[in-house]
This record gives structure tokens, C-alpha cells and sequence, in this order.
């Protein structure tokens, strides 16, 4: 497995107040494989994405990546970690408003050692007209499809999408 976690626990609040979201999560995605996590609003999708991506802590469990505890990085390893391996789409845009399209995915090819062809994403997502427009100039679509493009602007392991939202209960673990 490439990425492994193994009861993976979360919750939220304290004393009489608390909230258990994540209740020991555990699977394991190949690497190249895409795995789709389901589940009502607030059953911990989002929360899940986070700790896979080191963004926030579990309460209890482990994430192993390529056969490396997350839990034995230092801040430094699990930055680099971040930049690296993965690709994270925020449920909000997280554009730098001042900055054009074409500029936006720079910032994301600029953090790579192995980026890829700017003018190729542009033209593969439909916006390469668009890239020399602010994000406020954009529709919603085109400014996901920018928001996306710095994550993939460079070589990633695995890509966290964190805008889906679905009803169905498949992973073991959620409420």
C-alpha cells in the first residue's frame, strides 16, 4: 500500500460537548489508484483529508506513506512531505487574489523540482484564454479549475479534492 491508515480516531469539542467524527478509520490506496471517500455533510471527509494531508492531528491511529509513519515527521519532513507528494484542492478557492491565472499556477510550479507545462494545463482545462485574468474576473468553474491547476502544476503523489459531497457510507469509520 502506498498510503495506509490504521484506525484512524477524531473528535471535536470537550467534557459533555464532545463530537467523535473519525471512530478508527482504516484502509489502503495503491499508488495511481483513486479512491473516493462518501458520506453526508459532517461525517469527517473533510476532517479525514486533513490528517492525510498533515494538516491537522488524529487523536489516535497511524498514516504510513510509502511505508513512513507520518506520526515520526518533524514539521520540516511533513512540509516537505506536502510539497512534494501532494496536491490539496481547498473547499474554498485559495487563489492570491492580486496574482493572474497563469501566475496562480507558478506559484505551484515554482515549489517543484519536476514541474509541468503551464501553457499545456491551461490549455488542457479550458483557460488559457483566461490567464491573464484576476480570480475575481472569473466564473466559479474557472476559478476551481485554477485553484486545482497549482496542485497539478507539479508532480504529486496523490491529489486531496476536498469539494465533493456525497451520501453514501462506504469506508468503515464514519458515522
Amino acid at each position: 500500500m502506498y498510503l495506509e491508515l490504521k484506525d484512524i480516531k477524531k473528535s471535536f469539542g470537550t467534557g459533555e460537548n464532545i463530537t467523535q467524527v473519525l471512530k478508527g478509520i482504516s484502509c489502503g490506496i495503491e499508488k495511481g489508484k483513486i479512491c473516493v471517500l462518501l458520506g453526508p455533510s459532517g461525517s469527517g471527509k473533510s476532517t479525514l483529508l486533513n490528517i492525510i494531508g498533515g494538516i491537522e492531528k488524529a487523536d489516535g491511529g497511524s498514516i504510513s506513506i510509502d511505508g513512513e509513519l507520518m506520526e515520526s515527521m518533524n514539521e520540516k519532513k511533513l512540509s516537505l512531505y506536502r510539497r512534494k507528494h501532494l496536491g490539496y484542492v481547498f473547499q474554498s478557492y485559495n487563489l492570491i487574489p492580486n496574482l493572474t491565472v497563469r501566475e496562480n499556477i507558478e506559484v505551484g510550479a515554482y515549489l517543484s523540482d519536476k514541474p509541468l507545462d503551464v501553457n499545456e494545463l491551461l490549455h488542457t482545462l479550458g483557460l488559457y484564454e483566461h490567464q491573464r485574468k484576476l480570480p475575481n474576473q472569473l466564473s466559479g468553474g474557472q476559478r476551481r479549475r485554477t485553484a486545482q491547476l497549482p496542485k497539478c502544476g507539479r508532480r504529486c503523489n496523490y491529489l486531496l479534492p476536498q469539494c465533493l459531497r456525497f451520501k453514501k457510507n462506504p469506508i468503515q469509520g464514519f458515522p
